[in-house]
């Protein structure tokens, strides 16, 4: 039989179970009621119609089992509930709706699937990938997107304080997801969480190779090819020639480490002395084969056969992947402890500039698409004109020193 009581912790806890379900109605909240089961599971419940008329429907949403809810927090909850279906809103709906929306770990799955799969290139995909499984989904994962603030944005990249570069690269990753889910109606437009969260200051590493850099680089090259390498507990080490020769190409040309070592034969245009790369970070285009570069290939033809790729790899019709190994047990020989293998592009770069070349011209060479991206080198320009700029003034201050002095 039905009772009506004040749902209290002591109302709750006395009640006991009966033969059949019978329910304790609250005697403050219409529609709040307490269901007591033969099995002495205790429901907390709600009860209200949606509509009215002939239209209206009957709703009995659960709102917790006593134990993992208290009377106080269910009672709360109702009277939440009553405010919303007196304005006219169905509160479980709106619950199941809530339920159902998706969260952020839905959200990176079809931003992979749907964007960058599609139109990025696979290096970039990979990238993705590791950011999302190793920092957005351990951390936001499991959130609701439509629940993600700019404060849990902002502590986020506060975390990563330590490694700037990586904590900008993973706020511009979650902006771009966040501008999607907009367009994928996951977020209200204009909601994007990143918006005004102040990246780091980046400061770039730019090592320069001088002349006795290179040409110890060079000889540790030579004594490579030649003899091998100790390693580090000093016992010699023969050296893999398809590193050997990607690193002569990567020198030369200025050419990214991926484009190196995916560079084909059938790519190589020789009469035009450049390679002819389909595709590249920033689309097709050409890399330039100074004498040098020519040299290293036509070795490469005559003591490596492999019809497909130019730096060949372990196995027929695969290129090499590994460089970092054998690059630093070279550049550990060459004193080098610090240099980078994209150190070599900054170096092709930075002999350009100094040699009086044209920071358009630079890019070109580089394959650069923003100007932006070669004025890094532009300090570097200064030196030829410096030079000229001392030998004009030493002229003049030649005539002016041979000048009689005025009486």
């Amino acid at each position: 039989m039905d009772t009506t009581l004040r749902l209290t912790k002591r109302v709750v806890d006395a009640t006991t179970p009966e033969t059949k379900v019978h329910v304790i109605w609250d005697r403050q909240i219409s529609g709040f009621g307490l269901k007591v089961h033969p099995t002495g599971r205790k429901v907390y419940f709600f009860k209200y119609r949606v509509g009215g008329g002939r239209s209206a429907r009957r709703r009995e949403p659960v709102i917790g089992v006593h134990g993992s809810i208290t009377p106080d927090e269910a009672r709360r909850i109702a009277s939440d509930w009553a405010h919303e279906v007196a304005v006219g809103n169905d509160p479980a709906a709106i619950r199941d709706q809530q339920r159902a929306a998706p969260t952020m770990s839905d959200l990176f799955a079809r931003y992979l699937t749907d964007h960058a799969e599609k139109y990025k290139k696979p290096s970039s995909v990979r990238n993705d990938r590791r950011i999302i499984s190793n920092t957005l989904l351990p951390s936001i994962g499991t959130l609701k997107v439509g629940d993600i603030s700019r404060d849990e944005i902002a502590k986020l990249h506060a975390s990563m304080a330590d490694k700037p570069y990586e904590a900008n690269r993973t706020l511009a990753l979650v902006s771009k997801i966040f501008n999607l889910s907009e367009l994928w109606e996951y977020r209200p437009d204009g909601s994007n969480p990143c918006r005004h969260i102040r990246r780091y200051k980046e400061h770039r590493r730019q090592r320069l190779l001088s002349e006795q850099d290179l040409m110890r680089l060079g000889a540790t090259l030579n004594q490579a090819e030649n003899n091998g390498l100790p390693d580090e507990n000093g016992n010699l080490k023969q050296m893999n020639p398809s590193a050997i020769s990607a690193l002569r190409l990567l020198i030369f040309t200025g050419a990214r480490t991926s484009e190196v070592l995916g560079l084909k034969w059938s790519w190589i245009n020789w009469n035009q002395r450049r390679a002819e790369l389909p595709d590249s970070k920033t689309g097709s285009k050409f890399v330039y084969l100074p004498p040098a570069a020519i040299q290293v290939l036509t070795d490469l033809q005559s003591t490596i056969h492999d019809e497909t790729f130019v730096i060949k790899g372990k196995y027929p019709g695969t290129h090499l992947v590994n460089l970092k190994d054998p690059w630093r047990v070279i550049r550990r020989n060459a004193e080098l402890d610090d240099l980078r293998v994209h150190d070599l592009r900054h170096c092709f770069a930075s002999i350009g500039a100094m040699r009086g070349m044209s920071l358009t011209m630079i890019g070109a060479l580089l394959g650069h698409q923003d100007v932006a991206t070669t004025q890094r080198y532009a300090h570097l320009s200064d030196d030829p004109i410096r030079s000229a700029g001392d030998e004009i003034g030493g002229h003049l201050a030649g005539l002016l020193g041979k000048a009689q002095k005025p009486a």
